[in-house]
């Protein structure tokens, strides 16, 4: 069966494929030196482009999670010589490819920086200036791995998500334990650690700009990376800000003539009993009716971030909040969840979702707790009706000052100096009639023989104790007299006023109450 891949790409002579495969192995494992594979390359195969050596890594090669640290790119570079086609097409400046490279230049300078610097005795400030560029760069990854990579993988090509992530991480991680070893003043062990980061970081680079983009080139239309730049601008860019054009209307789909279709469109819809639930149109949801224009303000105004996945584990949803925690953009949407996490923490997000979705578990918790940031997140299965599991909900939030916060403020002060009654006073008060109807429960109640229109609820709940949290069996509304405003109107309600409230004829009211009793 031939791989999606291959669909996208132009076309390819499969005995040349397997030529290029059997002559690369054979080299990888010592059998032909560098310039007998460039001869037989040659001879067998012809020019090859950078495509033809990721879609043999994509459908030939066993996969493990850390190849891409191992493979030596640059061996396969010497290998392929002169017969390599590795050249990219003249692409403007705002093309997301030319973001990348832009951002590469920019970190082979500060590595190079790096380099000169290890030579002289150590000054602290010129490091911290140094490194505080250098911490940057990981938004490249993020990019790439909630970008480029999902876009990829939709033609077939998810080698870079499953082996290259890893390595992302893995220099992102050198950086970081770079900064760490810097700020704590541990001179001998941060200066080593440059070795680590320049091996790294420029084999990944090497990695990115002899496969990566060129195979990218080959597989994303232009349309595609037009459509990216969006998303791009949402995660950011290491060392440049980038300003966002928008594209403007293509000939023939001038707005007049959207919105011309849009609304024969919607009155054809209505016509036959469709909505198509434009911005005015109510949608029905379980306690209200709103607005899709209102349900996604919501969403954005939330205090917290969610993500949605449903029971076929693709990303259907996430809240586009201004405070989100970590990056997303809108290619995650569609995107199987398995493929949205790092391969080192793959084998938890499937036993949370196998859990989940089996019913042994109902959420699972996590949290990061580091000096000055508390991020608490949360992961529950959802169910319908009938209990049949629909999808995992995540929730995040950054609970930072939520810890930090001591003692009470119960008192709500506006910049301008205004008030208003404390939270304490206003409890207390609502308290205070609770307890004053209680009491007066209590003195006045009378004994039940007959239940009658004018029989008080709160002589039938001092005699039969368990009846009210019985009573919501009856109609749901009768659920209210477990707040505090219900203590209140249990002191005046009859069973005259319960039917009245929650539309239950009087008779039958009279009837279940008991059947309740009983």
């Amino acid at each position: 069966m031939e791989h999606k891949m291959r669909g996208y790409l132009p076309p390819m002579d499969p005995e040349k494929l397997k030529a290029l495969f059997e002559i690369e192995n054979a080299f990888k494992s010592g059998q032909l030196s560098a310039d007998e594979a460039r001869q037989q390359i040659k001879e067998r195969v012809g020019k090859v482009s950078a495509y033809h050596v990721a879609y043999i890594e994509q459908t030939m090669t066993e996969e493990t999670s850390d190849e891409c640290i191992r493979e030596d790119v640059h061996a396969i570079i010497n290998m392929l010589g002169d017969q390599i086609d590795n050249t990219m097409p003249n692409l403007p400046a705002d093309h997301p490819i030319m973001h990348y490279l832009k951002e590469n230049e920019e970190m082979k300078r500060l590595l190079l920086a790096v380099e000169d610097l290890v030579q002289y005795p150590m000054i602290k400030n010129q490091w911290l200036e140094l490194y505080d560029k250098i911490s940057q760069y990981p938004i490249h990854y993020k990019r790439k791995q909630n970008q480029l990579y999902p876009m990829l993988e939709r033609k077939g090509f998810t080698r870079p998500t499953t082996t290259m992530w890893t390595f992302d991480d893995m220099v992102r991680d050198e950086i970081r334990e770079a900064e760490r070893l810097l700020r704590e003043d541990q001179e001998d062990a941060f200066i080593k650690q440059q070795e680590r980061v320049l091996l790294y970081a420029r084999d990944l680079m090497e990695k990115e700009e002899f496969i990566l983009y060129p195979t990218s080139m080959a597989l994303i239309s232009e349309e595609e990376f037009e459509d990216m730049k969006s998303g791009d601008q949402e995660i950011g860019f290491a060392f440049f800000e980038v300003e966002h054009k928008t594209t403007e209307n293509k000939v023939g789909t001038q707005p007049n003539e959207q919105n011309n279709f849009a609304n024969d469109l919607q009155a054809l819809l209505t016509k036959y009993g469709y909505s198509a639930a434009g911005g005015g149109d109510k949608l029905d949801v379980t306690t209200g009716k709103l607005t899709l224009e209102q349900v996604n303000l919501i969403y954005k105004h939330l205090p917290i971030d969610i993500s949605f996945v449903d029971e076929n584990e693709l990303v259907c949803f996430y809240s586009d909040t201004d405070h989100r925690i970590f990056p997303r953009s809108k290619n995650v949407i569609g995107r199987e969840v398995m493929n949205c996490h790092p391969r080192k923490s793959a084998h938890i997000v499937r036993e949370v979702i196998d859990k989940l979705r089996s019913g042994e578990q109902d959420k699972a918790e996590f949290w990061i707790n580091k000096p000055g940031l508390f991020i608490y997140i949360i992961y529950v299965a959802v169910r319908d009706k009938d209990g049949k599991f629909r999808g995992v909900l995540e929730m995040m939030q950054d609970c930072t000052h939520i810890r930090a916060l001591e003692g009470s403020q119960t008192l709500l002060t506006w910049s301008n100096g205004d008030t208003l009654e404390t939270a304490e006073q206003s409890h207390n008060t609502q308290e205070t009639r609770v307890e004053d109807a209680e009491t007066e429960d209590e003195e006045t109640t009378e004994p039940v023989t007959e239940i009658t229109p004018q029989t008080r609820l709160k002589d039938l709940l001092k005699q039969y104790p368990t009846l009210k949290s019985r009573l919501p069996e009856l109609n749901p509304k009768f659920k209210m007299l477990n707040t505090p405003l219900g203590k209140i109107m249990m002191g005046k309600a009859n069973v005259q006023m319960m039917s009245e409230r929650s539309g239950i004829p009087l008779d039958k009211l009279i009837e279940g109450i008991k059947k309740l009793i009983s």
